[in-house]
């Protein structure tokens, strides 16, 4: 087997407050659990449950910690390997805890019953140890598959160019190469950065805003052409666009889709505005367009562009990024909302 990075490890970090609260909460389920099957609920003995939870708490805590510390180490051993290593690092601390716990409670000299315990909760942290891995390498697997299923879906989607403004350009392009040859080169140039993005890596990091901008403007360039007077774009850039980042595609798809989706179907047209700005640590892009008052066939096309962005930004940045849209009379408004990563 290969090896991982840590970023593609399957011990989650357990030195997360989420994954040692998810670890605290499961360790004392399982001690109820043992006290109630041990003695009744009309004679629950409170002080056991106390006792047991110290044990396995300190345990618990210590492990995650041991293991927060070599998971940078295990990371990059095979995952054989590392699990083996993990393993025997808590079998080895329950080991130690246990005698200690023993020699602490013992009244008498050292006898068979001591060393039962002591096996006991070997089998036990054997057996709860094995569930947790696999647990835990069971999530790893789901979370892979799921982002190999997004990523493809991803680049499907960023490599499709709608074949209508294919072949709009196209035409735009035959129709200029006779009256204006350098208007006509011109467009070849921006269509091919517009195809050069969209071919581009799924898995790139952001790229600086005024760079989808430039893209952006480039393709409303481009449509301009076509549409003449009834396309106009209000641009109200309120940030550094070279010191904010955005994932490539994320405001040309949503640019195209208001041209698409609004003006497009409009006799006079309108005007598209594209709002940037941010606010306590966020980044908003909100992008309005008029619509039409009766709905169009076509209209559905804006799910699956909304749902493609919302899961592209959760990848990058997590519950964070929030896609919405509304309505407010003949006016459709979608609002990006992000964390604010400076360059």
């Amino acid at each position: 087997m290969v090896e991982e990075s840590e970023e593609d490890f399957f011990l989650p970090d357990l030195c997360d407050a989420q994954n040692i609260l998810f670890l605290v909460l499961v360790a004392e389920l399982l001690v109820f659990v043992v006290i109630l099957a041990n003695s009744s609920v009309v004679n629950f003995s409170w002080s056991d449950l106390g006792l047991v939870s110290l044990f396995v708490q300190w345990l618990v805590l210590l492990s995650a910690a041991v293991l927060c510390n070599l998971r940078p180490y295990l990371a990059g051993l095979v995952t054989g390997m590392a699990t083996f290593i993990g393993y025997g690092v808590i079998l080895l601390l329950t080991f130690i805890f246990s005698v200690l716990a023993e020699w602490f409670l013992l009244n008498e000299s050292w006898s068979v019953i001591q060393s039962g315990n002591v096996a006991r909760n070997l089998i036990i942290a054997a057996v709860m140890t094995g569930i947790a891995f696999r647990y835990f390498f069971l999530q790893h697997k789901l979370r892979q598959q799921q982002q190999a299923e997004l990523k493809s879906r991803i680049q499907a989607l960023q490599s499709r160019i709608r074949p209508h403004f294919l072949f709009n350009s196209m035409n735009i392009i035959a129709s200029l190469i006779s009256i204006d040859p350098e208007l006509a080169e011109e467009v070849v140039e921006d269509l091919s950065l517009l195809f050069r993005a969209s071919l581009s890596d799924v898995n790139a990091l952001p790229v600086p805003l005024e760079e989808e901008l430039d893209l952006c403007r480039k393709y409303v360039h481009i449509e301009s052409l076509r549409l003449d007077e009834r396309l106009k774009v209000d641009w109200r850039i309120k940030v550094d666009a070279s010191s904010v980042r955005i994932p490539m595609l994320t405001l040309q798809p949503m640019l195209e889709n208001a041209i698409y989706h609004g003006i497009q179907p409009l006799p006079k047209g309108g005007t598209v505005t594209v709002d940037i700005y941010s606010d306590m640590g966020m980044l908003y892009l909100t992008i309005s367009n008029p619509v039409a008052p009766e709905k169009f066939a076509h209209e559905s096309g804006n799910k699956m562009s909304l749902d493609n962005t919302r899961r592209r930004l959760e990848v990058v940045y997590g519950r964070d990024a929030s896609v919405t849209t509304h309505q407010d009379g003949e006016t459709f408004t979608i609002e990006v909302r992000y964390p604010l990563e400076p360059g």
